[in-house]
């Protein structure tokens, strides 16, 4: 290891010459450290800085006209500073606190080393106050407290790492992506149920610079580029409802053709007058059948979430898993791989893509659970019992405190059939158990869960396109306002086979340490049983008035 990190100095040695940041940070991190060690009390024994910085451009068309259209360009300064020891520090999780000491400090776009220097010493004076009057807080406190169930250290020793590479830059024409999204947002026009209709364009540039006391620099990032289709509309009873598509890359050139968008905006179009015309849905309890994107954000919210590591040693977490690792979690015929290096499945870029992570710790492959037994946890350089190191799941968004997050999560299945055959078990099991229907979820727009020891540990995912699955041979219904809710233990155990072909989600997901950008990738799952309830349903009506045609008259 100790060579390639030498080597991969030696082939970026000229983007580091070529970044000021780095070399202002780097003798910054130098200064600041030598003098806090000699004079602090607490003295820290580890600072990082790092500076992340985003470069934006977003457009938004609705019904053939811009809506918005804004550029912003933001560095931000987040500081990790520990006081105390490895074994012991200010980062310690004393009754389900979890601290911040950082924020998301603006730092100079351009690399003016006075402005930047200044910067940098006050947010590090702060930080270091507010960390040495916690770790004294906590120190007292222990001396009134029994032992912690888990006693490993609070922060782990990594390889340092040495990597510098500017993220390609990426081509944004401005001008003829704003005719475009015009032309493509027209569409809505023949959708009269589609109140609020948007196409949008978001590119963003992402540079991470990282430079760390343990010897870690890095100079690295990655570009997005992501078209986000929405039409939403109120039925008649006042239910709010919403469709929507997208399509992600890295490069605003391998965008689809137009044809192609324009049939997602024609889908979502379409998919909302169908809902804005079905009936309501009853709760549930039943067979199903999820496609693999309904899956994909279920086991992000059922499952990786409880796997990352620093639940597994905060005692105000649920720990659903921390006790289980060795045994069977999921069926035999499943296994859950997390693997940030992967950068696309098929033609599909994924969120979940880095090269480090916000700790400077390299990504890597983690097979999490290896047919059916669960192996590891998602870990940051926050040890737990029994995992005493990363691997590379320290993430955050700025101005929030490190911890384990999810990357791109991949399901895998040993037992699987064609799609076909996928709904006739559907219908089968729907017949074995004498239910009416079985139901089919197409479309998801995320979900969340509680993982809290003090909350009842379960979730809910929000499904947009829902349809009844009829065994005696209608027509597929489709049906609204329902939402996949249960525990997350008895769901797993009602998985009876998957679909021969994966598909992915990607999206955003939010938790203690920000928003990071993830993805799922899953097969359709077959379940013997799933529980869904009524949505929420607001009571305003559509519109009283009607809706305005080209030409200003009634339509």
């Amino acid at each position: 290891m100790r060579t390639i990190i030498l080597a991969l100095a030696l082939v970026s040695g000229s983007a580091f010459a070529q970044s000021s940041l780095i070399k202002v940070l780097a003798e910054e991190l130098d200064r600041n450290f030598s003098y806090l060690k000699q004079k602090g009390q607490p003295p820290p024994y580890f600072l990082g800085y790092e500076v992340a910085e985003n470069d934006t451009d977003v457009i938004e068309a609705s019904e053939g006209s811009i809506n918005a259209q804004n550029h912003s360009h933001t560095r931000y300064l987040d500081i990790t500073l520990r006081v105390g020891s490895p074994a012991f520090d200010n980062y310690h999780i004393s009754q389900g606190q979890r601290p911040r000491f950082t924020s998301a400090t603006p730092i100079a776009l351009s690399d003016d080393t006075d402005s930047i220097r200044r910067t940098v010493w006050l947010a590090t004076d702060r930080v270091y106050r507010s960390a040495s009057q916690r770790l004294i807080r906590l120190q007292a406190d222990e001396k009134l407290r029994t032992a912690a169930l888990d006693q490993s250290d609070d922060f782990s020793k990594e390889e340092a790492q040495v990597y510098a590479n500017d993220p390609p830059q990426v081509k944004f024409d401005v001008n003829a992506w704003t005719q475009r999204l015009k032309r493509l947002s027209s569409e809505f026009s023949k959708y009269p149920g589609a109140l609020n209709s948007s196409v949008q364009m978001e590119v963003r540039q992402l540079t991470q610079t990282l430079v760390t006391t343990d010897g870690t620099r890095l100079l690295h990032g990655r570009p997005f580029a992501r078209i986000i289709i929405f039409a939403r509309g109120k039925a008649a009873d006042g239910m709010d409802l919403q469709t929507m598509e997208s399509f992600e890359t890295d490069d605003p050139a391998k965008m689809p053709n137009d044809a192609t968008i324009l049939a997602a905006v024609q889908k979502a179009g379409a998919n909302l007058s169908g809902l804005l015309k079905s009936p309501v849905a009853d709760p549930y309890v039943g067979p199903a059948i999820l496609s693999g994107r309904a899956s994909g954000v279920l086991f992000h919210e059922i499952f990786g979430h409880r796997i990352e590591g620093h639940r597994q040693k905060d005692e105000s977490e649920g720990q659903t898993f921390t006790k289980m690792v060795n045994t069977a979690v999921l069926p035999q015929f499943l296994s859950v791989v997390f693997d940030p290096t992967r950068k696309t499945y098929g033609d599909v870029v994924l969120n979940g893509y880095y090269q480090y992570d916000d700790e400077g710790v390299r990504a890597r492959k983690v097979t999490v659970v290896e047919d059916g037994i669960l192996k590891t946890f998602l870990m940051s350089r926050s040890p737990v019992d029994g995992f005493p190191s990363s691997n590379g799941h320290g993430r955050r968004s700025p101005g929030n405190e490190i911890v384990s997050r999810q990357s791109n999560l991949i399901v895998e299945s040993s037992r699987s059939m064609n799609d076909a055959d996928l709904r006739k078990a559907l219908i089968e099991e729907v017949k074995r158990q004498g239910k009416p229907y079985g139901l089919y979820f197409d479309q998801v727009t995320g979900g969340y869960t509680t993982t809290g020891r003090q909350g009842l540990q379960a979730f809910t995912v929000m499904p947009l396109v829902v349809y009844k699955i009829y065994p005696d041979g209608r027509p597929d219904e489709m049906i609204r306002g329902v939402d996949i809710v249960g525990t997350p233990l008895a769901s797993f155990a009602k998985i009876i086979a998957t679909s021969d072909k994966s598909e992915v989600f990607n999206g955003i997901c939010g938790a203690e340490s920000g928003n990071v950008p993830v993805s799922a990738i899953s097969p359709a799952l077959l379940v013997s049983e799933i529980e869904v309830q009524s949505k929420e349903r607001a009571r305003d009506l559509p519109p009283y008035l009607p809706r305005p045609t080209a030409e200003g008259a009634a339509q």
